[in-house]
């Protein structure tokens, strides 16, 4: 995992000496970003924009969550042992600790930005890089993981622990210390996973579609475009199909196939740069453009301005 600047002055200890982060702070997620919850929408953000941690989850969270779901958060925000960061003489930081937990890179159930590369591929040079994705309305997918299309929040939370932190490698994961959660560890890191919310989205109706008295003409020019266009694999309300595809990328250069990749919710879209699974396309913008190729559309610059006007609103 590598870690953005804008972290690192909270996390010291998430320094590595071997890499440095690549993208500027104006690419990334806001830091700490808002927590919304399913069970308590009245209160808005209830961090008040403090990162949640081991330090102060029980301070913030107590009285607000039920006692399981607060077990699942203590669990969320304790440092563990990571490939990058451990105890070993093997590590890429300077003192020896174990020093991530989930919340690391899915800084208040939302992301940080933390980018890694893909655990599931071999050899090593077809790893690519992934980006960290955001658990806000986690509770509606079907399946978990780009690629790895695990069937459950606890399934993947428990693959995450024993694998992912340690690319892929459960001998690696041995030798490093990783964290072994018992299953009803596992059952209370998912039940607190599945009560963080999409972000408010007040242009939108109760079917997740645009409020034409909310909404100004531009967006509303930008949902028709969307539903021609995009809405196949990203309906409403929550704008995922909850199945993968394969966009072919390879059909455009010289390289290696990627295969299916799982299509994520749209729901708070803004709030997550960079986009695609891979970070590839640093803006709305960006990704209006990339999906504009790909898919043959041929949109006029103010067409692709209405789409980026659109998605904002989600």
């Amino acid at each position: 995992m590598v870690v953005a600047p804008m972290q690192l002055k909270a996390h010291p200890e998430l320094v590595r000496f071997d890499v440095d982060f690549d993208l500027p702070e104006a690419y990334l997620p806001e830091f700490p970003p808002p927590l919304y919850l399913i069970s308590r929408p009245g209160l808005g953000d209830v961090s008040n924009g403090v990162e949640i941690t081991i330090n102060n989850y029980y301070e913030k969270l107590n009285g607000i969550l039920t006692p399981f779901q607060l077990e699942g958060m203590r669990l969320l925000v304790t440092p563990v042992a990571q490939q990058q960061f451990n105890v070993t003489e093997d590590r890429k930081a300077d003192k020896a600790q174990d020093a991530v937990s989930c919340f690391s890179c899915h800084t208040n159930g939302h992301t940080s930005g933390v980018f890694h590369l893909n655990p599931d591929n071999r050899p090593q040079e077809t790893r690519f890089r992934i980006d960290t994705v955001s658990l806000r309305g986690v509770n509606i997918q079907h399946f978990f993981g780009s690629k790895r299309a695990l069937r459950s929040l606890e399934d993947f939370s428990e693959v995450e622990a024993k694998t992912a932190y340690f690319d892929g490698d459960p001998v690696i994961a041995l030798k490093k210390g990783a964290r072994r959660f018992t299953r009803e560890e596992i059952a209370a890191m998912a039940a607190m996973q599945n009560m963080i919310a999409f972000p408010p989205a007040p242009k939108l109706d109760i079917q997740g579609r645009l409020n034409p008295e909310k909404a100004t003409e531009s967006e509303l020019r930008g949902e028709k475009i969307f539903s021609m266009a995009c809405a196949s694999c990203h309906p409403a309300p929550y704008y995922t199909d909850n199945l993968a595809h394969d966009l072919q990328v390879e059909r455009f250069y010289d390289g290696r196939a990627e295969g299916m990749i799982k299509t994520f919710a749209l729901r708070g879209i803004k709030d997550s740069p960079p986009y695609m699974h891979d970070g590839r396309c640093l803006t709305l913008e960006d990704t209006v453009e990339f999906f504009n190729l790909i898919q043959g559309l041929k949109l006029s610059a103010q067409q692709k301005t209405d789409l980026v006007a659109f998605m904002r609103t989600l």
